[in-house]
């Protein structure tokens, strides 16, 4: 049966393609997203035996079956609740899950939202593999001239990789769709990419300018609530300071671009605000 708009995945080759992808020490934690039956959660605890798993499962019957087959006092932990509520705190430093990696067979409708809550977590995880729609996946790699929000919003804190395509017939029910299991090593190396003000920035940055993707990418920049006071004028010339072209598009924008744009956009609307 299909609950919470889950497809359960059939073929165990892909279980461990997925479970290749992970590449877990002893001191981490795993943390899996939606369990379902158990039968990831079962591969992982085969193939790390001494690796910590906590698996968040939003279904009561599904989370109160996993609890029986997985009894307590082991490696595994089943947590029933809705993982975009208990992200923050199941991942909190000090809780025990100082590293951590999150796995997941994840449905369409939580991508997005998933994927977000990572983005704003402080602790972030050192990579994350899911299981996606393969469309998702494409738009998550993407690159100019085909960059989107969503791959903006994901590629300033990690890089993406598509590890294997999923057929649709390997799930049941079948989907619509094929999917693919994707990658997302998290960036830690990069000292210009602060959290705090600068992240805030640069997410505002991308609302902005993906508002209407079809637009110029000046026309982002003026015609949205942004309140960022800055004159047509003015917008061309800071464009033109990274050398981008004021015709183009927001997908023919770099993450740097956007990153750059960030800092001088709201460091301008600050002069602004200073002067009012």
């Amino acid at each position: 049966m299909q609950r919470l708009g889950q497809h359960f995945l059939i073929n165990k080759s892909v279980i461990k393609k997925i479970i290749s992808a992970i590449h877990s020490q002893p001191e981490e934690t795993i943390l899996e997203i939606g369990p379902g039956h158990g039968e990831l959660t079962e591969a992982l605890a085969r193939e790390f035996p001494k690796t910590k798993i906590v698996a968040v499962e939003k279904d009561a019957q599904f989370a109160t079956a996993l609890k029986k087959r997985f009894l307590e006092g082991g490696e595994v932990s089943i947590v029933y609740g809705d993982v975009l509520k208990l992200l923050p705190s199941l991942v909190q430093k000090g809780s025990g899950h100082k590293t951590y990696k999150i796995v997941g067979n994840i449905p369409y409708y939580l991508t997005g939202h998933l994927l977000r809550k990572i983005g704003e977590t402080e602790n972030k995880p050192i990579s994350c593999v899911f299981m996606v729609q393969k469309e998702v996946a494409e738009r998550l790699v993407a690159r100019p001239p085909k960059m989107n929000r969503l791959a903006a919003s994901v590629q300033f804190w990690a890089v993406p990789r598509i590890f294997a395509v999923v057929s649709k017939n390997d799930f049941r029910p079948i989907p619509r769709v094929d999917s693919a299991v994707i990658e997302l090593k998290t960036i830690f190396s990069d000292p210009t990419r602060k959290w705090g003000r600068d992240a805030d920035n640069y997410f505002a940055t991308v609302r902005i300018l993906f508002a209407q993707p079809r637009k110029t990418i000046t026309n982002n920049l003026l015609g949205t609530p942004s309140n960022l006071k800055v004159s047509k004028e003015d917008a061309i010339k800071i464009l033109g300071a990274f050398g981008i072209d004021p015709r183009h598009r927001p997908q023919n924008l770099t993450i740097d671009n956007i990153f750059d744009l960030s800092r001088l956009l709201f460091s301008e609307k600050e002069r602004g605000d200073s002067r009012d």
